[in-house]
């Protein structure tokens, strides 16, 4: 035998057992994507491309009428001094800071009441989540009356024990308040759901254990119930942050960005910049600011809650 037949030989072998190291090709790779076709494409159709829209049209200018001008980062440029949209900025920081807390609060304390075993528990459970079943509009044109300063059911009440209630809703410094309050009211028995399913999910064995070590309850709420609740914390927290941030409709119909541009969060500067003052591409810049705060604020959670959070408790 030659030594270049010995050589091919060698390297045959050494071809054959790299393609036997290979895993076998799986037939029908394609058909996993069948399935998540239909959510993909309404993804891609109804999230990214409009994103991607939003974004080109705010380096133009276009009034909708005329043909869209390319202005590059003139708006940006325009958005760094443009005070009015830095104050609805710092109005929806407000907003969510005085919504936010005070919902997820009341909903985990919600969560850890109906999360025993008494008469008719279901019926309340039920209860507590038809206010987020309801139209935003329609509520908020119900708490419209409720805040009426003369007529309302809370300056009634007030009145019964000798306090005379705010103008609620012409008053800048209680419009504000008066807004987070009824999507308080909204939110707070939709978020106790996921609570109490997080609660539901912790084995009682950890609470019975830790109560054998002496813990009192404080004790195991602290340190067994809300560590693992985190979970639970990290959805309800991230959902509620972008929905507060993006909210419009209950300002719209409540106090249309007043008194005085109290209550004019970005998202109701954004319309009313798109059509009322026809400045698509400028009001496409603030969209865009919008998204990135965000986005920023969303991965700052997921930074938070990645460290503390526990999946597995087995």
């Amino acid at each position: 035998m030659t030594s270049g037949t010995a050589q091919r030989r060698v390297a045959g072998a050494a071809g054959l057992a790299r393609r036997a190291e290979r895993p076998p090709r799986r037939r029908g790779r394609w058909h996993p994507y069948l399935f998540i076709g239909p959510s993909l494409f309404g993804v891609v159709a109804f999230l990214l491309l409009p994103m991607v829209i939003v974004i080109v049209l705010s380096l133009f200018d276009w009034e909708l009428l005329s043909a869209p001008e390319f202005a590059g980062l003139d708006n940006y440029r325009r958005l760094i001094g443009d005070g009015e949209t830095w104050h609805s900025l710092g109005v929806t920081v407000g907003y969510v800071l005085l919504s936010i807390p005070l919902q997820t609060v009341l909903a985990l304390a919600l969560a850890l009441l109906l999360d025993r075993k008494i008469t008719g528990m279901r019926f309340y459970r039920a209860l507590f989540v038809v206010p987020w079943m309801a139209t935003p509009i329609v509520l908020a044109l119900i708490w419209s009356w409720i805040f009426d300063p003369r007529d309302g059911a809370i300056n009634s009440a007030l009145a019964m024990i000798g306090i005379t209630g705010p103008d609620w809703l012409s008053d800048p410094a209680w419009a504000l308040p008066a807004v987070a309050l009824v999507s308080v009211w909204q939110y707070t028995g939709y978020n106790m759901l996921f609570f109490l399913a997080g609660l539901q999910g912790i084995p009682k064995e950890l609470h019975d254990a830790a109560a054998i070590d002496g813990a009192t309850s404080a004790q195991r709420f602290w340190r067994v119930t809300l560590p693992l609740l985190n979970p639970t914390m990290f959805f309800v927290m991230v959902t509620n942050m972008i929905g507060a941030f993006q909210v419009f409709d209950t300002v719209y119909a409540m106090t249309a960005g007043g008194p005085s541009r109290s209550t004019e969060v970005l998202n109701f500067r954004i319309f009313e910049t798109a059509f009322k003052q026809f400045d698509f591409g400028y009001a496409a810049t603030l969209s865009t600011l919008l998204f990135v705060i965000i986005f920023l604020v969303t991965v700052a959670q997921v930074r938070f809650f990645g460290k503390r959070t526990t999946y597995d408790l087995s």
